[in-house]
């Protein structure tokens, strides 16, 4: 990343004990020539595994990475330019989602995350969150206390605090692994489940707070 008067940028890459993917994003990170700190951040759990890292890191700009995540060159040159256009560091700044060594199916389900993080405003951690540390932690970091669906969560923890969400026109493909290991249908219908499961009482907040805001 060029110097132009950018903070800095501190990349988290939560880990499980089993995770071995996050060898290739390390190359692509150091393919990209990139002068920032890179912290592998392994906890209980995938939220205190990113809010350990956060808390951990030195710049003043988070770039969360999911370990199975492949970055390229025009990612890197994408992000430059949507945090250029954000100097004061108010927003929640998310990539395009896609799926390495996919098919029709795949395509599918990155159409449909697409489209929900555009039209509804929820994209997911694999879509590459980037958030100025001041804002994170004003936030309250990614909740800690949900067996999963910590990132949808936080940025529903956006929403309500009225932090604008800055879309970066990139793909930042992800490995598609998980539906391949326990099959396409059963993934997707869960992934469905759970947003509805976790939107609907988030929604139902955020109503209330602008009702009582008027």
């Amino acid at each position: 990343m060029s110097d132009s008067g950018l903070a800095v940028l501190s990349i988290i890459i939560p880990l499980t004990p089993e995770e071995t993917q996050q060898q290739y994003l390390l190359a692509d990170l150091a393919a990209g020539s990139l002068d920032t700190e890179i912290i592998q951040s392994a906890q209980q759990s995938r939220a205190n595994s990113l809010n350990a890292g956060a808390m951990q890191a030195i710049g003043q700009w988070l770039w969360f990475l999911h370990a199975d995540s492949r970055v390229s060159q025009d990612n890197l040159r994408a992000l430059e330019a949507s945090l250029e256009q954000d100097p004061q560091r108010a927003a929640l700044h998310y990539f395009d989602l896609g799926f390495e060594d996919s098919g029709p199916l795949l395509n599918s389900n990155a159409l449909g995350a697409n489209l929900r993080s555009r039209i509804l405003c929820c994209p997911y951690g694999d879509q590459g969150f980037c958030i100025s540390k001041t804002l994170f932690l004003a936030l309250g970091g990614f909740p800690e206390n949900r067996p999963y669906g910590e990132d949808l969560l936080f940025v529903w923890r956006a929403h309500q605090a009225a932090v604008p969400l800055q879309r970066i026109p990139s793909t930042l493909f992800t490995s598609s692994r998980k539906y391949q290991q326990q099959g396409w249908l059963k993934v997707t219908l869960l992934h469905q489940w759970c947003w509805l499961r976790l939107s609907l009482p988030e929604l139902f907040k955020l109503i209330l707070l602008r009702w009582r805001k008027r």
